[in-house]
């Protein structure tokens, strides 16, 4: 009984969860999306306007540069605040476990009974955990910060970055190679393919429903490209 007991304890620990991917997938499938449609909306804009296929090449790739440079940037200082706040935090804490120890393991108790744990119980936990690391404790518990959702501004900066390029350089190709008969129209359509692609892949590996995922970002990539491509329609006419 004991060893099936055993047995069972051991397959709920190696159950596969999805949080711990969620920073590096926040920022890749980000950058990803946004490389795909920022530059293929703009692409489709100019060819809407009229523009021949040197000016059209040119606008796809200053918006592949610009794009990449200000993922990496904006995410890079999105993710340095938020370290930036933990670390502060963490600041608070350490002082405050040396001001008043006991105060602050009250306080850890609370918060076990609050979710349902008895008193007794929770005072023994508190003082058992805060024992063995009583800063860990507070960040976790009282905080919500761990390991798992610590911020990494490098890391998050550079999959944008990465992850734009590999999006947006597609279009950029396509452009490259392909004649200018219904250039706008092939962009767009391997474009709503690509996204919906990318769609469902960060939906399963982030464990939710890859239909919901495609049709998210295929919806609101259609949304940019049909904007722009009026906008360069009536600029064009306009010209």
């Amino acid at each position: 009984m004991l060893m099936e007991t055993q047995q069972h304890v051991d397959e709920h620990i190696v159950t596969e969860h999805f949080s711990h991917r969620m920073g590096w997938l926040r920022a890749a499938v980000l950058g990803a999306n946004d490389g795909i449609i920022s530059v293929v909306s703009l692409i489709v804009g100019v060819i809407a306007a009229g523009s021949d296929k040197d000016h059209i090449l040119l606008v796809a790739m200053a918006a592949l540069a610009a794009g990449a440079l200000a993922m990496a940037a904006g995410e890079y200082v999105s993710v340095s605040s938020q370290s930036d706040t933990e670390q502060a935090d963490l600041e608070i804490e350490k002082k405050a476990l040396e001001e008043d120890w006991e105060t602050e393991k009250h306080e850890l108790a609370l918060i076990y009974m609050n979710r349902g744990v008895s008193e007794q119980t929770a005072h023994q936990v508190a003082h058992e955990l805060m024992e063995h690391d009583a800063l860990d404790a507070h960040l976790k518990d009282e905080l919500g910060l761990s390991e798992i959702h610590s911020a990494n501004p490098i890391q998050a900066a550079f999959a944008s970055a990465v992850s734009f390029i590999t999006g947006g350089i597609i279009p950029v190709l396509l452009v490259a190679f392909l004649p200018m008969q219904n250039l706008g129209l092939v962009i767009t359509i391997s474009s709503l393919v690509l996204l919906g692609l990318l769609g469902a892949l960060s939906a399963w590996v982030g464990g939710a429903s890859m239909l919901k995922g495609a049709m998210r970002v295929v919806i609101w990539g259609s949304i940019a490209m049909a904007i722009t491509t009026g906008v360069g329609m009536i600029f064009g006419v306009a010209g």
